[in-house]
């Protein structure tokens, strides 16, 4: 569970964690979902809850879901021998998509949707999860998910590494996702070249960013910092680079925004 964007004593204007439905139409998955893969998923979460912890963590979340009081960690070690158990492998990219769809869609925990992101970015999978044909799915996921623990996620392991795969096709779509109308969807091209490291295009970087430097909303101005911030760990001449950015965005980076941006920087 991502933890870079604790928001104790915010309350953001018009956010709830349940998020708006879908800005637009998504067509249901072409296979057929594995619904032996969904209900052992549901089964082993149940077994390992923790309604003790369960009632904290969604408090802290601020969430509409429930939890099951599962951390990471074993989250993580409760889904490897499901995942790479023979008898639930996905045979197929639509029957992926499916299933994914279906767990996801269908969630009543919101480790269910944790899981349904570890299946879609699995290493079994990842030829189908690193395919351009993926976006339309991350999108939904990041517009039905509409929070920042599920966004975060989708950007970063989902939408990035399809964008360095195929940048000639998916910088252009990250360009257009930045002036979105979906705070969400514009939060995911900011922080979807997170893992890139040295990969990250600082032009394709700005160019998610510029756009959103008037917005008044806490999770863009995170977002912003954020981005540049994780791209200065990347080395000297990464970190030189951010602090001059900042320099020259001067007054337009929102105070917020360059506290994050220059964390850890000396």
């Amino acid at each position: 569970m991502w933890t870079e964007n604790t928001f104790r004593g915010v309350t953001p204007s018009r956010l709830t964690s349940s998020g708006p439905p879908p800005a637009g139409p998504y067509p249901e998955p072409v296979g057929g979902v594995r619904g032996d893969v969904v209900d052992a998923v549901c089964r082993v979460l149940e077994q390992a809850a923790d309604p003790g912890r369960a009632k904290g963590q969604q408090a802290y979340m601020k969430s509409a879901m429930p939890f099951r009081g599962i951390t990471a960690p074993q989250l993580k070690a409760i889904l490897r021998p499901l995942l790479a158990d023979p008898a639930y492998l996905l045979t197929g990219r639509e029957q992926w998509e499916a299933t994914v769809r279906g767990l996801w869609d269908e969630a009543r925990f919101r480790e269910e949707r944790y899981a349904a992101l570890a299946i879609c970015g699995h290493r079994r999978y990842q030829p189908w999860a690193q395919d351009r044909s993926a976006i339309p799915l991350y999108r939904h996921l990041t517009e039905s998910g509409a929070w920042w623990d599920l966004v975060d996620q989708i950007a970063s392991h989902l939408i990035g590494p399809v964008l360095r795969a195929h940048p000639e096709t998916e910088a252009d779509r990250m360009r257009a996702w930045a002036t979105e109308g979906s705070l969400w969807v514009r939060r995911a091209a900011i922080l979807s070249q997170l893992s890139s490291k040295q990969e990250t295009d600082r032009l394709l970087l700005l160019d998610c960013i510029t756009p959103n430097l008037g917005d008044p909303e806490f999770f863009i101005r995170k977002a912003v910092g954020w981005s540049l911030r994780q791209y200065a760990h990347s080395g000297t001449a990464a970190a030189d680079w951010v602090r001059a950015t900042v320099d020259e965005l001067g007054p337009r980076l929102s105070p917020l925004s360059r506290r994050e941006a220059l964390k850890h920087l000396t």
